[in-house]
């Protein structure tokens, strides 16, 4: 079997995460590795905290605390609700650790050696009244392309435009909101990515037919544009440091590199931390060094961060002139919005992760966001949209199907699977349809398509619904007990198989379902086509349980407390 690396966006330390960030990268990144995982494949996926940068040492001082012990502090809580929404990470790392910093020297000096990297004189914002230079995220203020009025001095958060702080209108301190800013002659180390605008062409011409259209044409746009020299040092107090050895003066000032410069090393750095708990069993360099033939490499982000990787970090590790792995398939994602608005950390707009775990459990969230994930447009959430799926889909088509036939069968057979009769042409009919919307299942996961892989396994829960229906073993029982009993027995054999296959969406109520059922060495990872066809995975006299309703129906009444909650108008 294949090995396969994946990583999702890192998110940033400053704050809990949204319901947008969840659906941009680590949430789908997850059901993808769990898929994997069951298919037998070799997996390592990989995720961090992106500690470094202005909205680190913005939100410790919004709280009162050291910039480390902040990091420390905010990693663990993020874990925490990732831990909570069952994300099934290898390793959760953190861009500060002393691999990201030993490896992000490392790519600096041979970028340096190869002559990709200039040291600058440039002119740079500078605040009297907080008396430092303030690095781009440190000013804000009015978009020139678009308007937006709260744009931050590296990137407007609202038409994604790179920005430098120069170009904001009526700039502001983003620390002391004061307008007397001058404008003072620094150095900064550039990544002279115009150098390597022909090698990066040549690459991303190599693997963009693969991608998604979202991640090629951001790709191909910016290729298009002509790459531009970027500054890859900042005058912070934390972040990591550049090299007395190489750069002995900017040293000496304090300098760092730029995060954008750092993160995405930081998936390698990751990798070497998950390696360096394990080092007699775990491998981190044959993940990411001379990796090309063995390993299958696939990122996920939404499409603010796709230019960044799928351009800059390529032209990092193609300038260190070393075999580092890169990528083969960017999945990128548009936006979920709230209300037709954007769900926003900083202005605090939106259903946050921890307040959702709060409200309903991980699988309600997890199957609602997957099947409603902003793959070729941006989607919005809704909370009317929200309580129609989870009670239509979840509720109804699965929860319902899974109390109402093992409840029954336990009132008419007892706590054993009954024998019953041998199948016959309902039975013969529904394997067939079985194994067929389980291909499709299958298709649309191997091709990172989630809308319609959700839709393909909500097909695999109505299948069963409609042979229910059908069958109707609550009249059949009157005339034949075994054919009821097979009915039953074939209904349970699909509960089984939904356990399995649903597993990358709703894990714990997977768990569920499937401890149901008192099976010997019931380790099954996936089920094969011959076996979703005869449907006798578990045979007559298994002893099975009736667990707990597995998805409780919304109200109206739930609806209006989420709504006085969290805001949101009635979708139009």
């Amino acid at each position: 079997m294949a090995r396969h690396l994946i990583t999702s966006a890192l998110p940033y330390i400053n704050g809990i995460k949204h319901l947008g960030n969840m659906v941009g990268s680590m949430l789908p990144a997850d059901v993808y590795a769990r898929y994997l995982r069951q298919r037998g494949h070799d997996v390592l996926y990989i995720c961090a905290t992106d500690e470094h940068g202005t909205p680190a040492e913005l939100a410790a001082k919004e709280q009162g605390l050291p910039v480390d012990e902040f990091c420390a502090q905010a990693h663990d809580a993020q874990k925490a609700v990732y831990d909570g929404f069952a994300l099934a990470f290898d390793y959760f790392g953190r861009s500060s650790s002393p691999q990201n910093v030993e490896i992000t020297q490392h790519f600096a000096r041979k970028l340096n050696e190869n002559g990709f990297i200039e040291e600058r004189a440039i002119r740079q914002v500078y605040s009297p009244t907080d008396g430092r230079f303030l690095p781009d995220r440190y000013v804000e203020g009015t978009c020139p392309h678009c308007g937006y009025d709260k744009a931050r001095g590296d990137q407007c958060e609202n038409c994604t435009r790179v920005l430098d702080p120069t170009d904001l209108i009526n700039p502001r301190s983003a620390i002391s909101g004061s307008t007397d800013l001058e404008v003072r002659e620094t150095k900064h180390l550039f990544l002279l990515q115009s150098k390597l605008q022909h090698e990066v062409e040549e690459w991303v011409s190599r693997h963009e037919d693969d991608w998604p259209q979202l991640a090629s044409s951001i790709a191909r746009k910016w290729l298009n544009e002509g790459l531009h020299d970027r500054a890859i040092t900042r005058d912070l107090d934390w972040g990591v440091p550049v090299p007395a050895d190489t750069w002995p003066e900017l040293a000496a000032e304090g300098k760092v590199f730029y995060v954008w410069f750092d993160a995405p090393i930081e998936y390698i750095g990751a990798t070497k931390e998950w390696s360096d708990k394990d080092p007699e069993n775990r491998d981190w360099k044959s993940w990411w060094y001379e990796a090309d033939d063995t390993v299958r490499y696939t990122e996920f982000m939404a499409k603010d961060n796709v230019p960044f990787h799928t351009v800059m970090f390529p032209a990092t590790e193609l300038g260190v002139r070393e075999p580092w792995k890169k990528v083969d398939f960017v999945k990128a994602f548009n936006w979920l919005t709230y209300y037709g608005g954007k769900f926003s950390t900083s202005q605090k707009r939106g259903v946050f992760t921890d307040h959702a775990l709060e409200i309903l459990p991980a699988d309600y969230w997890r199957y609602f966001l997957i099947a409603n994930a902003p793959e070729s447009d941006d989607s919005s959430f809704t909370w009317e949209h929200f309580t129609a799926t989870v009670n239509k889909d979840l509720a109804d088509t699965l929860g319902n199907f899974v109390n109402r036939v093992l409840s029954f069968s336990k009132k008419r057979f007892g706590e054993e699977v009954p024998a019953g009769g041998e199948p016959g042409p309902a039975e013969a009919a529904l394997g067939e349809e079985i194994a067929r919307l389980l291909t499709e299942y299958e298709q649309q996961m191997e091709a990172l398509q989630f809308r319609k892989a959700a839709a393909a396994l909500r097909a695999l829960w109505s299948a069963g619904n409609s042979y229910l229906e059908e069958k109707a073993p609550w009249l059949e029982i009157k005339t034949d007990k075994d054919g009821a009993a097979l009915t039953l027995r074939t209904a349970m054999n699909l509960i089984h198989l939904y356990s399995v296959v649903s597993e990358p969406f709703i894990p714990a109520t997977s768990a569920a379902m499937r401890q149901a059922f008192s099976l010997t060495g019931d380790d099954a990872g996936w089920v094969s086509a011959d076996e979703a066809k005869s449907l006798t995975s578990v045979p007559a006299g298994t002893p099975f349980t009736v667990p707990p309703v597995l998805f409780a129906k919304l109200t109206d009444d739930d609806l209006a407390a989420y709504k006085e909650r969290f805001g949101g108008e009635t979708a139009a």
